[in-house]
């Protein structure tokens, strides 16, 4: 098997039914998660240089609803093809984020 030179999309976890949930990489190398609450798949895009391993609010850079009334959950393939969709074509972007610099990156320097 070839390792492609550059970033493709990746589910790294995903479990399905009724509380689907996982994450993985979109193809432009940003981590993402999401879940599945009532009828709604709520999906997160973290910015690339996170300062922790578990990312926080101000690491969001896109988020994405979708709805799941017209898929399978219990079927892996329906619930990746609608976080594809979602990670492709988010609702929104957070703007000023882009160099890294959070509130709370400097609060942290600062021993805030």
């Amino acid at each position: 098997m070839e390792i492609p030179a550059t970033p493709t999309f990746t589910v790294e976890d995903i479990s399905v039914g009724a509380y689907a949930h996982g994450f993985g990489t979109t193809a432009d190398g940003n981590s993402y998660a999401f879940r599945v609450r009532k009828s709604t798949m709520h999906v997160e895009i973290y910015r690339v240089n996170a300062e922790t391993e578990v990312p926080t609010p101000d690491d969001v850079v896109a988020s994405a609803q979708r709805s799941v009334r017209e898929i399978d959950l219990t079927d892996e393939r329906s619930v990746i093809a609608v976080v594809r969709d979602a990670v492709t074509h988010p609702d929104s972007s957070v703007d000023g984020q882009e160099d890294g610099t959070t509130v709370r990156a400097v609060l942290s320097r600062l021993g805030l």
